[in-house]
């Protein structure tokens, strides 16, 4: 938010507070979860969007419905020969799948099925806010269309709501979880960002518990049970962390935590790309094509044991 608009933000808070914290809290998760315009906030934008446009239309547009909304995934065909995994990609917070069109090229050269979601109030799906709740339910949309998934990519809030729908964290929802999960600079758990946007906004300790209050009322569960690294330890499935150590949006400690959940996570400094080049960065696309392609020689060996 810029500046001003956060200031007159605080100072608006701060009088629906003093009446009621609950209503302030209320009023900073709907600004929370609004999302950001569509349009290219600069040129350098614009000009990604025009190089991706030949990639996206090679794509089918598919429309999954749910609970309370629906939303567009573009639907990539393995190329002739191909037989990769199938696979569930997830933009960020702010960003829509054509921002991931390069990913798209190196995953369909690597003989891959790409499905490319766009949130609520990203892209191509409707509506200007969203919530995790929303995002699982979205997954889920994708999983029974596509008869599920063999790998998960997300970035950054794409890589932290896979990991929550694989977890079951709404409890009308089940467990979607594929063989193998790739994270690229993604949260390791949501407290860490209601807190920081409680302290943005100066809340008050009652409009704060009211703030994070608001999600259990959306999914049964607390803020503090959207923890990802609780869910991977869980689950025992091959992940893939790949996080900068420069990215200024999603601190390194999250991949750090991510790193200390055992041996089935792999954590992969790309150092140097931050938070938004990095899923467009050739050396971190070779690295997701190996980590692809270990688990079709390793679906191999066990086959031929």
């Amino acid at each position: 938010m810029a500046p001003f608009a956060t200031k007159v933000i605080r100072l608006s808070l701060k009088a629906v507070s003093a009446v009621s914290a609950e209503a302030a809290g209320r009023a900073a998760f709907w600004i929370f979860c609004r999302t950001p315009s569509r349009k290219p906030r600069n040129g350098k934008e614009a000009a990604l969007l025009k190089a991706a446009a030949p990639v996206m239309e090679r794509s089918q547009r598919v429309t999954l419905s749910f609970a309370g909304g629906w939303v567009v995934a573009r639907h990539f065909e393995r190329r002739p020969g191909g037989s990769g995994p199938r696979v569930l990609l997830a933009h960020g917070w702010g960003s829509r799948s054509d921002y991931l069109a390069t990913m798209i090229e190196g995953l369909l050269s690597s003989g891959a099925e790409v499905i490319a979601l766009d949130w609520p109030g990203h892209g191509a799906s409707p509506g200007r806010s969203l919530t995790m709740p929303q995002a699982v339910r979205a997954i889920d949309a994708a999983w029974r269309h596509f008869d599920g998934f063999d790998v998960g990519i997300g970035h950054s809030f794409g890589g932290a709501s896979l990991a929550c729908a694989a977890g079951a964290v709404l409890c009308d929802v089940p467990a979607r979880v594929p063989e193998k999960l790739v994270l690229i600079g993604a949260p390791s758990e949501m407290t860490w960002s209601f807190k920081g946007f409680g302290k943005v906004l100066n809340l008050a300790p009652k409009a704060q518990a009211a703030f994070e209050g608001t999600v259990e009322r959306l999914s049964g569960r607390r803020v503090d049970g959207f923890d990802a690294t609780r869910i991977l330890a869980a689950l025992r499935k091959p992940v893939l962390v790949i996080h900068a150590e420069d990215d200024k949006e999603v601190p390194a400690e999250h991949a750090r935590r991510y790193g200390t959940v055992g041996p089935n996570v792999e954590l992969h400094w790309a150092n140097g790309f931050g938070h938004r080049r990095i899923v467009s960065a050739a050396p971190v696309i070779d690295k997701i094509s190996a980590f692809l392609a270990q688990e079709r020689r390793e679906s191999r060996l066990r086959r031929i044991a």
